[in-house]
């Protein structure tokens, strides 16, 4: 979704840098994957194109955090929903 993001720390010898990847438009998400000692964050369409792909060495990352957007509830969906008669009734 957009706004969600993944902060990856790397240690790059005598410091440590940050790197982040968000999700920019709508529609959009961050995918996470660890294979063969590299660790790959992409931004993927609805549609699972690739949009663009951050890669590092397993072994030199310190930290991955995820941070999503916080999503609504459905209680709080409803209550911004333009007023309608109720379709259950």
């Amino acid at each position: 979704m957009k706004g969600d993001r993944v902060e990856i720390v790397v240690d790059a010898g005598d410091t440590t840098r940050t790197y982040e990847v968000v999700a920019a438009r709508a529609g959009r998400r961050v995918e996470t994957a660890v294979r063969r000692g590299v660790v790959e964050v992409s931004e993927v369409t609805r549609s699972g194109s690739v949009v663009r792909t951050a890669r590092f060495m397993a072994n030199r990352v310190l930290a991955l955090v995820e941070q999503p957007v916080p999503r609504e509830d459905a209680s709080e969906a409803a209550e911004r929903r333009p007023l309608r008669e109720d379709p259950k009734s």
